[in-house]
């Protein structure tokens, strides 16, 4: 009886086991090991900000300069 009782307990933790690699996102035993994680694409240019110096040189806030919007009323 203790044998088939080891042999259930194994079975229930080789179950749990795999729920438990299911429910984090690992590939099991049989599957393709996962690619490598893909690191952001990030440019070495950054975007002006409204309280930054303009770009143009005049020496104003962007917000103020080229950054204004042109409305036509």
């Amino acid at each position: 009886m203790p044998e088939e009782d080891r042999q259930m307990r194994d079975r229930f933790d080789r179950q749990r086991e795999k729920k438990d690699r299911i429910s984090a996102g690992l590939p099991g035993e049989d599957e393709e090991p996962l690619p490598p994680p893909v690191e952001p694409i990030r440019s070495d240019e950054k975007a002006v900000g409204r309280n930054d110096p303009c770009p143009c040189g005049s020496g104003k806030k962007y917000k103020k300069c080229c950054g204004k919007e042109k409305h036509s009323r």
